[in-house]
Protein backbone atom coordinates (compact mmCIF):
# COMPACT_ATOMS: atom_id res chain seq x y z
CA UNK A 1 0.00 0.00 0.00
CA UNK A 2 1.21 3.27 -0.78
CA UNK A 3 1.99 6.22 1.36
CA UNK A 4 0.37 10.10 1.35
CA UNK A 5 -0.56 12.95 3.29
CA UNK A 6 -3.69 12.34 4.52
CA UNK A 7 -6.11 14.43 7.03
CA UNK A 8 -6.87 13.07 10.78
CA UNK A 9 -9.17 15.59 13.17
CA UNK A 10 -8.86 17.96 10.58
CA UNK A 11 -5.04 18.48 10.37
CA UNK A 12 -2.40 16.87 7.77
CA UNK A 13 -0.05 14.19 8.61
CA UNK A 14 2.52 13.53 6.18
CA UNK A 15 3.66 10.01 4.92
CA UNK A 16 0.82 7.80 6.68
CA UNK A 17 0.22 4.32 5.11
CA UNK A 18 -3.78 4.27 3.96
CA UNK A 19 -6.14 2.30 5.73
CA UNK A 20 -7.41 -0.42 4.00
CA UNK A 21 -10.98 -1.17 5.07
CA UNK A 22 -13.71 -3.72 3.88
CA UNK A 23 -16.34 -4.05 4.18
CA UNK A 24 -18.60 -7.29 4.11
CA UNK A 25 -22.33 -7.64 4.13
CA UNK A 26 -25.49 -9.25 2.52
CA UNK A 27 -28.28 -11.66 2.92
CA UNK A 28 -28.60 -14.11 5.73
CA UNK A 29 -26.81 -17.53 4.48
CA UNK A 30 -25.48 -16.27 1.24
CA UNK A 31 -21.60 -16.69 2.65
CA UNK A 32 -20.45 -13.89 4.83
CA UNK A 33 -18.97 -16.07 7.18
CA UNK A 34 -16.97 -18.08 4.23
CA UNK A 35 -15.82 -14.88 3.02
CA UNK A 36 -14.62 -13.93 6.24
CA UNK A 37 -12.62 -16.76 6.82
CA UNK A 38 -10.80 -16.59 3.52
CA UNK A 39 -9.83 -13.10 4.18
CA UNK A 40 -8.41 -14.36 7.54
CA UNK A 41 -6.62 -16.92 5.58
CA UNK A 42 -5.52 -14.15 3.45
CA UNK A 43 -4.29 -11.81 6.11
CA UNK A 44 -6.75 -9.73 6.64
CA UNK A 45 -7.79 -8.72 10.01
CA UNK A 46 -11.56 -9.52 10.65
CA UNK A 47 -13.85 -8.06 13.32
CA UNK A 48 -17.47 -9.61 12.69
CA UNK A 49 -20.92 -8.51 13.78
CA UNK A 50 -19.56 -5.28 14.91
CA UNK A 51 -21.48 -2.37 15.32
CA UNK A 52 -21.32 -0.48 12.71
CA UNK A 53 -21.39 2.94 14.31
CA UNK A 54 -18.46 2.69 16.46
CA UNK A 55 -16.95 2.08 13.09
CA UNK A 56 -15.27 5.59 12.75
CA UNK A 57 -13.70 5.07 16.22
CA UNK A 58 -12.44 1.22 15.53
CA UNK A 59 -10.95 2.95 12.40
CA UNK A 60 -8.96 5.81 14.46
CA UNK A 61 -7.87 3.35 16.85
CA UNK A 62 -5.67 1.40 14.58
CA UNK A 63 -1.69 1.84 14.87
CA UNK A 64 -0.28 3.95 12.08
CA UNK A 65 2.98 5.75 11.56
CA UNK A 66 5.31 6.75 9.19
CA UNK A 67 7.13 3.32 9.49
CA UNK A 68 4.23 1.23 10.03
CA UNK A 69 1.47 -0.21 7.65
CA UNK A 70 -1.74 -0.36 9.36
CA UNK A 71 -3.38 -4.06 8.91
CA UNK A 72 -5.97 -4.42 6.24
CA UNK A 73 -9.02 -4.62 8.00
CA UNK A 74 -12.61 -6.95 7.44
CA UNK A 75 -15.57 -6.06 8.73
CA UNK A 76 -18.62 -7.89 8.76
CA UNK A 77 -21.87 -6.74 9.66
CA UNK A 78 -25.88 -8.01 8.35
CA UNK A 79 -29.30 -7.08 9.29
CA UNK A 80 -28.75 -8.89 13.09
CA UNK A 81 -26.55 -6.57 13.87
CA UNK A 82 -27.21 -3.89 16.95
CA UNK A 83 -28.75 -0.67 16.14
CA UNK A 84 -28.67 -1.88 11.65
CA UNK A 85 -29.70 0.67 9.80
CA UNK A 86 -28.48 0.66 5.97
CA UNK A 87 -29.22 4.12 5.01
CA UNK A 88 -27.36 5.18 8.16
CA UNK A 89 -24.83 2.96 7.00
CA UNK A 90 -24.49 4.83 3.75
CA UNK A 91 -24.03 7.82 5.23
CA UNK A 92 -21.22 6.70 7.66
CA UNK A 93 -19.32 4.75 4.82
CA UNK A 94 -19.58 8.37 2.41
CA UNK A 95 -18.35 10.56 5.00
CA UNK A 96 -15.39 7.86 5.86
CA UNK A 97 -15.00 7.81 1.54
CA UNK A 98 -13.62 11.08 2.01
CA UNK A 99 -10.90 10.78 4.13
CA UNK A 100 -7.47 10.22 2.73
CA UNK A 101 -6.26 8.20 4.88
CA UNK A 102 -8.90 4.94 4.39
CA UNK A 103 -9.62 3.23 1.34
CA UNK A 104 -12.61 1.36 1.80
CA UNK A 105 -14.88 -1.30 -0.05
CA UNK A 106 -17.92 -2.31 0.15
CA UNK A 107 -18.67 -5.87 -0.70
CA UNK A 108 -22.25 -6.93 -0.63
CA UNK A 109 -23.14 -10.91 -1.10
CA UNK A 110 -26.31 -11.89 -2.10
CA UNK A 111 -28.49 -15.13 -3.37
CA UNK A 112 -31.98 -15.52 -4.61
CA UNK A 113 -34.79 -16.14 -2.47
CA UNK A 114 -35.59 -19.37 -3.77
CA UNK A 115 -32.23 -21.21 -2.93
CA UNK A 116 -31.89 -18.86 0.43
CA UNK A 117 -35.46 -20.49 1.64
CA UNK A 118 -33.72 -23.89 0.31
CA UNK A 119 -31.10 -23.81 2.36
CA UNK A 120 -32.70 -23.04 5.60
CA UNK A 121 -35.18 -25.70 5.17
CA UNK A 122 -32.69 -28.24 4.57
CA UNK A 123 -30.85 -26.82 7.60
CA UNK A 124 -33.65 -26.68 10.14
CA UNK A 125 -32.34 -23.47 11.04
CA UNK A 126 -34.80 -20.50 11.45
CA UNK A 127 -34.54 -16.89 10.06
CA UNK A 128 -33.66 -14.21 12.57
CA UNK A 129 -36.16 -11.49 10.65
CA UNK A 130 -38.69 -14.06 10.63
CA UNK A 131 -39.76 -15.09 14.41
CA UNK A 132 -43.07 -17.18 14.09
CA UNK A 133 -43.72 -16.61 10.55
CA UNK A 134 -42.50 -18.90 7.81
CA UNK A 135 -38.22 -18.26 6.45
CA UNK A 136 -39.97 -16.82 2.98
CA UNK A 137 -40.98 -13.96 5.31
CA UNK A 138 -38.07 -13.33 6.79
CA UNK A 139 -36.25 -13.38 3.59
CA UNK A 140 -38.36 -11.10 1.99
CA UNK A 141 -38.40 -8.11 4.90
CA UNK A 142 -34.58 -8.38 4.92
CA UNK A 143 -33.99 -7.88 0.90
CA UNK A 144 -36.76 -5.13 1.24
CA UNK A 145 -34.47 -3.56 4.48
CA UNK A 146 -30.91 -4.19 2.54
CA UNK A 147 -32.17 -3.17 -0.88
CA UNK A 148 -30.50 0.71 -0.41
CA UNK A 149 -27.23 -1.35 0.82
CA UNK A 150 -27.28 -3.81 -2.38
CA UNK A 151 -27.58 -0.98 -4.54
CA UNK A 152 -24.71 1.12 -3.17
CA UNK A 153 -22.17 -1.47 -2.43
CA UNK A 154 -19.30 -1.74 -4.79
CA UNK A 155 -19.07 -5.18 -5.07
CA UNK A 156 -21.22 -8.06 -5.76
CA UNK A 157 -21.71 -11.69 -5.43
CA UNK A 158 -24.21 -13.59 -5.91
CA UNK A 159 -23.44 -17.39 -4.49
CA UNK A 160 -26.73 -18.63 -5.80
CA UNK A 161 -25.43 -21.35 -7.89
CA UNK A 162 -22.28 -21.52 -6.05
CA UNK A 163 -21.01 -24.13 -2.99
CA UNK A 164 -18.68 -23.24 -0.43
CA UNK A 165 -15.31 -23.57 -2.45
CA UNK A 166 -16.82 -21.79 -5.06
CA UNK A 167 -16.99 -18.47 -2.98
CA UNK A 168 -13.60 -18.97 -1.70
CA UNK A 169 -12.02 -19.37 -5.06
CA UNK A 170 -13.90 -15.90 -5.83
CA UNK A 171 -13.22 -14.39 -2.25
CA UNK A 172 -9.50 -15.41 -3.03
CA UNK A 173 -8.94 -13.70 -7.22
CA UNK A 174 -10.69 -10.52 -5.74
CA UNK A 175 -8.93 -10.17 -2.37
CA UNK A 176 -5.70 -11.81 -2.45
CA UNK A 177 -2.27 -9.84 -2.86
CA UNK A 178 -1.22 -9.40 -6.34
CA UNK A 179 2.40 -7.81 -5.45
CA UNK A 180 4.65 -10.98 -6.06
CA UNK A 181 3.39 -12.13 -9.56
CA UNK A 182 2.97 -15.59 -8.34
CA UNK A 183 0.11 -17.55 -10.15
CA UNK A 184 -2.89 -18.37 -7.71
CA UNK A 185 -3.77 -22.22 -7.94
CA UNK A 186 -6.91 -24.24 -7.21
CA UNK A 187 -7.28 -28.01 -7.73
CA UNK A 188 -11.03 -29.09 -6.64
CA UNK A 189 -12.89 -32.17 -7.29
CA UNK A 190 -17.13 -32.40 -7.94
CA UNK A 191 -19.73 -34.85 -8.78
CA UNK A 192 -21.29 -34.22 -12.49
CA UNK A 193 -24.38 -35.92 -10.31
CA UNK A 194 -24.64 -31.91 -8.43
CA UNK A 195 -23.45 -30.21 -11.20
CA UNK A 196 -20.29 -28.94 -13.07
CA UNK A 197 -18.10 -25.93 -11.75
CA UNK A 198 -19.08 -22.77 -12.48
CA UNK A 199 -15.74 -21.01 -12.33
CA UNK A 200 -13.58 -23.77 -13.14
CA UNK A 201 -10.41 -22.86 -15.95
CA UNK A 202 -9.82 -26.35 -16.83
CA UNK A 203 -12.22 -29.61 -15.98
CA UNK A 204 -11.12 -33.05 -16.51
CA UNK A 205 -13.38 -36.17 -16.62
CA UNK A 206 -12.42 -38.84 -14.68
CA UNK A 207 -15.47 -40.87 -15.05
CA UNK A 208 -13.69 -43.23 -17.83
CA UNK A 209 -12.06 -44.95 -14.74
CA UNK A 210 -12.98 -47.87 -12.65
CA UNK A 211 -15.99 -46.69 -10.11
CA UNK A 212 -15.34 -47.60 -6.55
CA UNK A 213 -18.69 -47.24 -5.60
CA UNK A 214 -19.51 -50.41 -6.98
CA UNK A 215 -17.20 -52.12 -4.46
CA UNK A 216 -19.23 -52.27 -1.10
CA UNK A 217 -16.57 -52.18 1.05
CA UNK A 218 -15.12 -48.98 -0.58
CA UNK A 219 -18.30 -47.17 -1.45
CA UNK A 220 -18.02 -45.47 2.31
CA UNK A 221 -14.65 -44.42 1.87
CA UNK A 222 -13.60 -41.80 -0.25
CA UNK A 223 -10.54 -40.56 -2.50
CA UNK A 224 -8.56 -39.80 0.60
CA UNK A 225 -8.77 -43.55 1.44
CA UNK A 226 -5.71 -45.66 0.66
CA UNK A 227 -7.66 -48.57 -0.12
CA UNK A 228 -9.48 -46.10 -2.62
CA UNK A 229 -6.77 -45.17 -4.12
CA UNK A 230 -5.14 -48.38 -4.50
CA UNK A 231 -8.23 -49.41 -6.97
CA UNK A 232 -7.86 -46.51 -9.06
CA UNK A 233 -4.48 -47.11 -9.42
CA UNK A 234 -4.71 -50.66 -10.81
CA UNK A 235 -7.09 -49.27 -13.71
CA UNK A 236 -4.97 -50.06 -16.57
CA UNK A 237 -5.62 -46.42 -18.04
CA UNK A 238 -4.35 -44.42 -14.64
CA UNK A 239 -0.99 -43.85 -14.89
CA UNK A 240 -1.20 -42.66 -18.78
CA UNK A 241 -3.87 -40.46 -18.21
CA UNK A 242 -2.57 -38.89 -14.96
CA UNK A 243 1.26 -38.28 -16.45
CA UNK A 244 -0.51 -36.53 -19.74
CA UNK A 245 -2.53 -34.62 -17.49
CA UNK A 246 0.07 -33.32 -15.33
CA UNK A 247 2.67 -33.02 -18.09
CA UNK A 248 -0.42 -30.62 -19.85
CA UNK A 249 -0.48 -28.80 -16.79
CA UNK A 250 3.18 -28.23 -16.22
CA UNK A 251 3.00 -26.92 -20.22
CA UNK A 252 0.09 -24.64 -19.68
CA UNK A 253 0.74 -22.88 -16.13
CA UNK A 254 3.93 -21.42 -16.62
CA UNK A 255 2.28 -20.17 -19.97
CA UNK A 256 -0.57 -19.04 -18.15
CA UNK A 257 1.39 -17.22 -15.44
CA UNK A 258 3.64 -15.53 -18.69
CA UNK A 259 0.81 -14.38 -19.93
CA UNK A 260 -0.26 -12.15 -17.18
CA UNK A 261 -3.28 -14.91 -15.73
CA UNK A 262 -3.41 -14.94 -11.89
CA UNK A 263 -5.48 -17.27 -10.87
CA UNK A 264 -5.91 -20.77 -12.23
CA UNK A 265 -8.86 -23.25 -11.21
CA UNK A 266 -8.45 -26.75 -12.44
CA UNK A 267 -11.44 -29.39 -11.17
CA UNK A 268 -11.46 -33.31 -11.65
CA UNK A 269 -15.31 -34.84 -11.97
CA UNK A 270 -16.60 -37.81 -11.34
CA UNK A 271 -20.09 -39.09 -10.67
CA UNK A 272 -20.33 -38.32 -7.14
CA UNK A 273 -17.33 -36.50 -6.29
CA UNK A 274 -15.97 -38.63 -4.01
CA UNK A 275 -13.75 -41.17 -5.28
CA UNK A 276 -12.16 -41.09 -8.28
CA UNK A 277 -12.52 -36.88 -8.62
CA UNK A 278 -11.07 -36.47 -5.09
CA UNK A 279 -8.10 -38.98 -6.03
CA UNK A 280 -6.93 -37.65 -8.89
CA UNK A 281 -7.04 -33.84 -7.41
CA UNK A 282 -4.81 -35.21 -4.40
CA UNK A 283 -2.67 -36.56 -6.40
CA UNK A 284 -2.22 -33.70 -9.39
CA UNK A 285 -2.14 -31.48 -6.44
CA UNK A 286 1.11 -33.27 -4.66
CA UNK A 287 3.04 -33.54 -8.74
CA UNK A 288 2.46 -29.85 -8.88
CA UNK A 289 4.15 -29.28 -5.21
CA UNK A 290 6.70 -31.54 -6.64
CA UNK A 291 7.21 -28.83 -9.23
CA UNK A 292 7.50 -25.41 -7.52
CA UNK A 293 3.63 -24.59 -7.29
CA UNK A 294 1.55 -24.12 -4.22
CA UNK A 295 -1.93 -25.36 -5.07
CA UNK A 296 -4.92 -24.88 -3.11
CA UNK A 297 -6.87 -28.26 -3.02
CA UNK A 298 -10.90 -28.20 -2.45
CA UNK A 299 -13.48 -30.93 -2.82
CA UNK A 300 -16.83 -30.26 -3.13
CA UNK A 301 -18.38 -32.91 -2.72
CA UNK A 302 -17.55 -34.32 0.34
CA UNK A 303 -19.54 -32.69 2.80
CA UNK A 304 -23.37 -31.15 2.54
CA UNK A 305 -23.79 -28.25 0.09
CA UNK A 306 -26.76 -26.39 2.31
CA UNK A 307 -25.24 -26.87 5.38
CA UNK A 308 -21.97 -25.56 3.86
CA UNK A 309 -23.27 -22.49 2.73
CA UNK A 310 -25.23 -21.47 5.34
CA UNK A 311 -24.19 -18.87 8.08
CA UNK A 312 -22.77 -21.17 10.62
CA UNK A 313 -22.32 -24.54 9.43
CA UNK A 314 -19.18 -23.53 6.96
CA UNK A 315 -17.03 -25.98 6.50
CA UNK A 316 -13.61 -26.34 4.62
CA UNK A 317 -11.45 -28.75 2.84
CA UNK A 318 -7.98 -28.82 3.92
Amino acid sequence: MGNEVGMIGGEPHAALARQRLLLVTGMLGAGKTTALRVLEDLGWEIVDNFPIRMLDALIDSAPNGADTDPPLLAIGFDSRTRGFDPGRVIAQVKALTERRDIELTTLFLDCSSTELERRYNETRRRHALAGDAPVSTGIRAERELLAPLRRWADLLIDTTEYTSNDLQRVIRERFASSETGELTLTISSFGFSRGMPPVADLVFDMRFLDNPHWDTDLRPLTGQDHAVGDYIRKDTAYDEAFTRIRDLLLLLLPRYRAQGKAYVHIAFGCTGGRHRSVFTAEQIAAALRQSGFSPTLLHRNLGSRAADLLEGGLRREK
